[in-house]
């Protein structure tokens, strides 16, 4: 991605913040993520677009 501008570089990096350490796995945190999280466990799951979609979030629909 290109920033477009400061407050679009914020932005980005803010996001990209709260997906690394809320939704990325961590090989050293055996696979969780620096924010603990409870499994979630559904039938579905609905990809949720981050950072433009250069990364996915997935979560679980009931």
């Amino acid at each position: 991605m290109i920033p477009l501008g400061e407050k679009h570089l914020l932005r980005l990096l803010y996001e990209y913040t709260a997906y690394y350490n809320e939704s990325r796995t961590h090989l050293a945190l055996d696979g969780n993520s620096p924010v603990a999280r409870d499994v979630e466990h559904a039938d579905r799951l609905i990809s949720e677009r981050v950072l433009g979609g250069l990364h996915h979030r997935y979560r679980a629909v009931a």
